[in-house]
């Protein structure tokens, strides 16, 4: 199991666990197989096998410093776990708080004196795989556990192999007591639900559940919120000179959260899009009728017929999932201005394609809401262009329908004309294929 704080797995009942997909997803997935995979850690394999980058070993802190500049993950992403709540839940307490790293789209995960990194890279095409690395010195070698997806399997990643961020209330020790009744994984939930057993660095002056301990073991809800606001350094708190910085930036930790649904979304909707196309393959191997009823311009295949009003529907529920995620139709609004501590900001700012007057995805609210354009930055990442050709063109469809103001459904009343015409504009000109698909 990965111990990465981003996947945060406690108290899972063991009814819901799983070690695999079932055997007709995996038929169609092939997530065991590493035949093919393209994720940032086999392409760093690749890299190390053929010599062309080396990871040297820091006496200190093992490969990860190493590990980072090679998959070009800022130090100033880090984000600290102090709850027991991951396979190395030994080394990890509120004195020694487990690290994780992160990028668009890859996490490492490091604790002082853990036996291994664990990390958690995207596949475009079968979502997070998850490795691990032993530090030793006989040279990096990265492993694939076999029982990861027990955890990351099931609800709470939408039940395909995902990604998680846990809030649970936790005692002095790193103990976890009980998890926080109400908390989503994602952007959804209000900042008083977030943050159990996580440290939390930055200027807020509201309440959030970071950095503080349940001391009621028999009702470890009944905390108090008042000490959690305004922490510049956790230098007073821990030997933070083991780690490479001293924060566990918030500005961080709400990337983090957005970032995890929007990419279980986004492998969601590649699974659901892959079933449905199976379904009609198999259809046309066993000559079965083909049911064109209920078609919708933009999902039809070619090849051996259209997607029947089923497998149609199965790619739209996943898509419109997707959308309403993507443009924070549910995002929990953020009602005071959160200022980070370690400089991640404006590093994630710096990212990304911009439009031609500057105008980004990246950029930053963090007054009212996280992103300043209510569309999500993932838009570009290699899993979204990987979707298949049929959920792709249902999402450039409705994307059209939401952002030119003809759709005005209930999920959208709320979005703003001047916000729908800024996402526009900018996906306009840095999404090519969206350009395309408007000219039609």
């Amino acid at each position: 199991m990965s111990a990465l704080a981003i996947l945060v797995v406690t108290m899972a009942s063991p009814l819901l666990a799983q070690e695999t997909l079932g055997e007709p997803e995996e038929s169609v997935i092939h997530y065991h197989s590493s035949e093919g995979l393209a994720d940032p850690v086999a392409l760093l394999q690749k890299r190390l096998t053929d010599g062309a980058v080396k990871l040297r070993f820091d006496p200190v802190r093992g490969y990860l410093p190493a590990l980072l500049e090679a998959l070009r993950i800022p130090s100033s992403s880090q984000v600290l776990v102090f709850s027991k709540t991951s396979s190395q839940s030994e080394q990890t307490s509120p004195r020694t708080p487990r690290a994780i790293y992160f990028a668009d789209d890859v996490s490492v995960g490091w604790v002082p004196g853990g036996p291994v990194i664990d990390l958690a890279a995207v596949d475009p095409r079968r979502g997070p795989i998850f490795y691990t690395l032993e530090q030793s010195t006989d040279g990096p070698k990265f492993a694939r556990p076999a029982n990861c997806l027990q955890c990351h399997l099931g609800p709470k990643t939408i039940n395909v192999p995902g990604l998680l961020v846990r809030s649970v209330y936790t005692a002095s020790n790193g103990t976890p007591l009980a998890q926080v009744q109400g908390f989503v994984n994602g952007h959804n939930s209000g900042l008083e639900e977030r943050w159990g057993g996580w440290y939390v660095t930055g200027k807020f002056p509201g309440i959030h559940l970071g950095n503080i301990f349940a001391t009621n073991l028999e009702h470890p809800e009944h905390v108090e919120l008042s000490s959690t606001a305004d922490v510049t350094d956790l230098k007073n708190r821990f030997e933070s000179s083991r780690y490479l910085t001293p924060h566990s930036d918030i500005v961080a930790l709400l990337v983090l959260e957005h970032e995890v649904r929007m990419q279980n979304l986004i492998t969601r909707a590649n699974y659901e899009t892959r079933y449905a196309l199976e379904d009609r393959a198999e259809r046309a191997r066993n000559h079965e009728p083909k049911d064109f009823s209920g078609s919708k311009s933009g999902t039809s295949s070619n090849a051996d017929g259209k997607l029947s009003e089923w497998e149609e529907q199965r790619i739209a529920a996943a898509g419109e999932m997707l959308l309403e995620y993507m443009l924070f139709r549910n995002e929990a609004p953020l009602k005071r201005t959160i200022e980070g501590t370690s400089g991640f900001a404006e590093e994630f700012q710096n990212g990304g394609p911009r439009a031609g007057n500057g105008r980004s995805l990246r950029q930053l609210d963090l007054h009212t809401r996280l992103l300043r354009y209510p569309c999500s930055f993932l838009v570009y990442s290699p899993a979204f262009d990987a979707l298949p050709q049929e959920m792709r063109n249902y999402l450039w469809r409705r994307l059209e329908q939401i952002l030119t103001g003809q759709d005005r459904s209930g999920t959208y009343a709320t979005m703003a004309a001047q916000d729908r015409l800024t996402v526009l504009e900018i996906l306009r000109e840095t999404k090519p294929e969206f350009a395309r698909w408007l000219e039609k």
